[in-house]
């Protein structure tokens, strides 16, 4: 058997294997799909009409602002989940019993990536199908559909390989928990909920220069038509570089381990 075959195959077994998992323990997998969808409606009905006055409207316009910024938040979120489940085998033993059998390597850690992706891409389609029967109205064309769906995608790749990098230098599943709770804050602390330009100097400073920010403004231009200037190349290489150096952290971990 060829060493290609070997790795489509043992993938595919430890992807099967982690949807299974998560179908056999949905709470999981609805709290991270609820938890987005309710910080949605608070901040649109409760929030919104006196947020949405300060871009120059009402809850109308700033269902349009706010639907990227909690995009990205529910990957963040679903990043403690998929945290939680590498720990979890980490410290278990599986993955010592994984080391005992001849699979190709790599198929753990690519199991617990693809499942984690499927899993918030569903979220998300869920989320955006919420906003749209709430308000959110993009004038996006297909092609910018596709562009803002692309990276999206490699936002979340990005993050789940950072989510599975954490979990496996985490002693234990409820230290793998807290993480990536800090990537949960960036959307606040960013243009997610508010521009940067009505932040104090050194916030603002902080909220430009992010990560996160240049993201949300990218999906944002492409789905409602705000300019996006030089967002989209710096998105585009933070989640590269975000995806890379995670890749070959939790690599070399799982290497060590």
């Amino acid at each position: 058997m060829s060493t290609l075959t070997l790795a489509v195959r043992d993938s595919s077994t430890m992807i099967r294997r982690q949807l299974k998992g998560l179908l056999r323990y949905p709470s999981m997998t609805v709290q991270l799909v609820i938890t987005p969808v309710v910080l949605l409606l608070l901040f649109v009905y409760v929030f919104g009409g006196t947020l949405g006055a300060g871009l120059g409207g009402g809850r109308d316009v700033y269902v349009n602002y706010v639907v990227p910024g909690i995009l990205l938040m529910a990957v963040a979120t679903a990043a403690t989940g998929t945290a939680v489940m590498v720990a979890t085998d980490m410290t278990e033993g599986i993955i010592a019993r994984f080391r005992t059998m001849r699979i190709w390597r790599a198929s753990v850690l690519t199991g617990h990536v693809v499942g984690a992706v499927i899993q918030q891409l569903l979220g998300m389609a869920v989320l955006i199908g919420v906003a749209l029967a709430i308000g959110f109205s993009p004038n996006a064309t297909a092609v910018e559909w596709l562009a803002a769906t692309g990276l999206l995608t490699l936002f979340v790749v990005a993050i789940t390989w950072l989510s599975v990098a954490l979990g496996m230098k985490s002693p234990t599943p409820e230290a793998a928990s807290n993480a990536p709770m800090p990537l949960i804050l960036l959307p606040f602390l960013g243009s997610g909920f508010v521009p940067t330009d009505s932040m104090p100097t050194v916030l603002r400073w902080f909220a430009e220069y992010q990560p996160f920010t240049p993201i949300m403004e990218t999906v944002r231009g492409l789905l409602l038509g705000t300019p996006i200037g030089s967002s989209a190349a710096i998105a585009t290489a933070w989640c590269v570089g975000i995806a890379a150096v995670s890749y070959l952290w939790a690599k070399n971990t799982f290497n060590k381990a």
